[in-house]
């Protein structure tokens, strides 16, 4: 780089954004790269206190910042997402669809161990909206060597490390469990607030059995609601160790294949999911999610939405970050619980 008197700069073209920064009005690039600076630039180029400009032609080897950004979008991935232009150095991807965003984490964090670049995103495994920020990402100088482009490229192994799932799952049963609410003398109060949660990801619930708490017919419940061919099977009520609360036991033997019963996040260790050998998944859910205004279900429930897979190490990491603080004014999904 060669570094000029900025009073002397009339002419030469810049090689990179210079941003403006006006408190209360205006953050951005004031000057783009390829600007021919002219006698009138001076005075707001002053005025910024750029005092010396650099000037400089990229050598063979490197790339400029808004190359480099370029590739690193290339390495996060376009599917389903929206790519904004390079300014200063930086590009950021939004989404373009209702869906899960995920991420990756090992090869995240393996790419931005290489010095100089880095890739911010958002918490993977959270439902995004279209026009949601997923990601930002650049190189921390004006330029860097091609080679720790090429290192991060490696590392992503030609597969994006970022993507948003849709939404796939379009219908659910729900079997509501408990003599109390058999026998009338309580009303039903669980499932109204799961059918809203489930409105949120645009499922809508088809078939509900209420039974008591004999575990025979809890199973025979859990069979007609499948036979109904829904895409997903809720079960609520009797999810505790109580002798009388034979819900994780009806599941079990209903044939599905536990993936997890029990969550190192509160509200919701009680938390139940299974699947069956055609994939639907069944959830047994815990007291808490009628009450509660964030709990396991709702970490869980936009990859299952997804249609994809969970295993028992997703539940396992959630320990980190699965204790929900019970705020007066709860704020969630914008606060720390599920972070």
């Amino acid at each position: 780089m060669k570094l000029i008197k900025t009073t002397e700069a009339v002419g030469h073209v810049l090689s990179h954004d210079l941003t403006q920064i006006i408190k209360d009005e205006y953050k951005g690039a004031r000057f783009k790269k390829g600007h021919i600076i002219k006698e009138e630039d001076i005075e707001v180029l002053l005025s910024m206190g750029k005092e010396h400009l650099y000037i400089y032609e990229c050598a063979d080897d490197s790339l400029h910042e808004n190359d480099a950004a370029l590739r690193l979008a290339d390495i996060c991935g376009s599917e389903n997402m929206v790519r904004s232009d390079v300014s200063e150095g930086k590009i950021e991807l939004r989404s373009a669809i209702n869906g899960v965003f995920c991420v990756d984490t090992e090869k995240l964090n393996k790419i931005n161990s290489i010095d100089d670049i880095m890739i911010a995103t958002i918490k993977g495994n959270t439902a995004v909206k279209t026009g949601d920020k997923l990601c930002g990402t650049r190189i921390i100088p004006l330029v860097i060597k091609e080679e720790k482009i090429e290192a991060a490229e490696i590392i992503c192994e030609s597969i994006p490390i970022l993507k948003v799932v849709p939404f796939k799952l379009k219908t659910a049963g729900i079997i509501t469990t408990g003599s109390e609410v058999y026998s009338g003398k309580i009303e039903d109060k669980f499932t109204p607030v799961i059918i809203d949660k489930l409105k949120d990801y645009h499922i809508e619930v088809v078939e509900h059995i209420t039974t008591d708490d004999n575990i025979d017919n809890i199973i025979d419940a859990i069979a007609t609601v499948k036979s109904k061919g829904v895409e997903l099977i809720l079960c609520t009520g009797g999810m505790s160790v109580d002798p009388d609360d034979n819900t994780p036991g009806a599941i079990k033997r209903s044939g599905a294949d536990i993936i997890t019963y029990g969550a190192p996040v509160l509200p919701g260790a009680m938390f139940l999911l299974g699947y069956y050998d055609d994939g639907t998944p069944i959830v047994g859910l815990p007291g808490c999610v009628m009450y509660a205004r964030a709990t396991v279900f709702d970490l869980v429930l936009p990859r299952i939405a997804a249609g994809i897979k969970l295993e028992k190490l997703d539940f396992m990491n959630m320990g980190e970050g699965g204790l929900c603080l019970g705020c007066d004014v709860c704020t969630y999904p914008v606060c720390p619980f599920g972070k």
